[in-house]
Formats: C-alpha cells, structure tokens, sequence
C-alpha cells in the first residue's frame, strides 16, 4: 500500500508540475489552429520515452520487482469498439481539458471542472459495464 500511495503521489505531482493537470494548459495544446502551446508535446515525449524502454523491460519478466504476476496486454487487434473508444476519449480530453490521471489530481485541486469530469467518467464506466454485461462480455 505504501508503495502503491508514493507512485500515485509522484504520478500526481508530475501531472500538477508538467501542467498537465491544468485544463487550460491542456487545450491550448489541443488548439492547433489558434495559440498553440508545444510545451506538453515534450512531456508526452519523455512519458513516451520512459514507457517504452518500462515496456520493453517488463515484457521479458514474468513478475513484477514486488513479486506479483506481470499481466501485460496481449491483444494486438485495432478493432472498432478499440476505435470508438478512442474517439470518445479524444473528445471528451478535447472538451473538458482533462483525461482520467490529471482529473483525479484537479478532484484533489477541488477543482469544479473536475468533479464533473469524474462524475461523467464514472457514469460512463457504469454504463459500459452495464453495457457489457447485457451482451454477455
């Protein structure tokens, strides 16, 4: 637990200094056609950077450095629930200035914005899980 609180806060902190949990920061990277912000492109960078080199080290483990079984992702379909989603998700971080991590630190912030982010995040996982609950997956 302790392990798992230090990351969270040291994702959380990264988010708050990259700016990324800064809405406004978020769209003026996302308006490509007004005053375009590049700052956050390096940020995506250096997470993009780390990620791979993570995912390429993990990849030849079995178990995660406490010991747990490593469950990486296997499926390499693209696929059109994957599509959609996706498209939801780039909609919605390009309407509201905020994906899941950074709304969870602005719902910390207190920020009003966030609460109603989270509030519709959570109505739309209750409903996918409805959802897929009714089809049998």
């Amino acid at each position: 637990m302790i392990i798992s609180f230090a990351c969270g806060l040291i994702f959380g902190l990264g988010l708050i200094i990259s700016g990324m949990a800064n809405p406004a920061k978020v769209l003026g990277f996302l308006d490509l056609a007004g005053k375009w912000d590049p700052s956050l492109a390096f940020v995506m960078a250096g997470a993009i950077l780390i990620g791979f080199f993570a995912f390429l080290y993990a990849g030849r483990r079995q178990t995660t450095l406490l010991g747990m079984e490593l469950k990486l992702p296997t499926s390499k379909n693209i696929d059109r629930r994957l599509i959609i989603g996706s498209i939801l998700f780039g909609a919605g971080w390009g309407l509201a200035g905020f994906c899941p991590g950074p709304a969870l630190v602005g719902l910390g912030m207190g920020l009003p914005k966030a609460v109603l982010f989270v509030l519709a995040m959570l109505t739309g996982m209750g409903l996918f899980e409805l959802l897929e609950r009714r089809r049998g997956g």
